[in-house]
């Protein structure tokens, strides 16, 4: 992963063999991990310098990892991936209600949280890079209104449609499985049964055909889940 090569991520984590497994692991990726074993040195840690991620585990000594994350949120926008045996989804809304970027339950295997790093880490580069230009275009998503602009008319989203469409976006073009946008975007576990994301997909379809906003499109892709397609001409 060439492209880590750079990254700076904090692992703020009490359990030492997991500690010492995060950084073993992400270092053989390319990543430098910064390491600390409670909430209080974790959160000076993350004051003092700059990093791109922050795994934060949620039961620490001295100061809880949602005390911690609701201290860096006063001051810092620094991507957070919490984790926790603590996986139910009253938790997992506390946590993203908090400020968390992404919420992994243990136990989990390395390769599950470098997919979700390389997630985050692609959303904040696109987040970087897409705002100044995307002001000056037709289409702008009002994180504080929770709806998307189109050509002077608002779309109407709810807060989840919002989301769902905010993550889309970022990965336009990339099909996104079932299981993550409910993640990211719905904010709790994916269940077979639960027709909640095809209800979303399916009012956000039928705005974006009422407000006639043709360089969009959101396909199902059978078996996998569903992509944004996203035309600029």
């Amino acid at each position: 992963m060439p492209a880590a090569a750079t990254r700076q991520i904090l692992a703020i984590e009490d359990d030492p063999i997991l500690r010492t497994h995060l950084k073993n692991s992400l270092e053989s990726h390319g990543f430098q991990v910064t390491l600390a074993d409670n909430g209080v040195t974790g959160l000076a840690l993350a004051r003092e310098s700059a990093y791109d991620l922050i795994l934060l585990d949620v039961m620490l000594p001295e100061l809880s990892g949602m005390d911690v994350l609701t201290c860096l949120r006063a001051h810092s926008r620094t991507p957070v991936l919490m984790m926790s045996a603590l996986g139910n989804e009253a938790h997992r809304i506390q946590g993203f209600d908090s400020g968390a970027d992404d919420y992994l339950p243990k136990p989990f295997s390395i390769a599950e949280l470098q997919v979700r790093i390389a997630a985050i880490l692609r959303r904040v580069a696109y987040e970087r890079s897409a705002p100044a230009a995307a002001d000056n275009e037709s289409m702008r998503f009002d994180d504080q209104r929770c709806d998307l602009r189109f050509e002077g008319r608002w779309v109407g989203l709810t807060a989840t449609e919002f989301r769902l469409m905010k993550v889309l976006h970022e990965a336009a073009g990339e099909v996104l499985s079932k299981p993550f946008l409910y993640q990211q975007a719905l904010r709790r576990g994916y269940s077979q049964h639960d027709r909640s994301l095809d209800m979303h997909i399916s009012n956000i379809r039928r705005k974006l055909a009422r407000e006639q906003i043709l360089p969009l499109r959101l396909e199902s892709v059978w078996g996998k889940g569903y992509v944004l397609e996203v035309q600029t001409n």
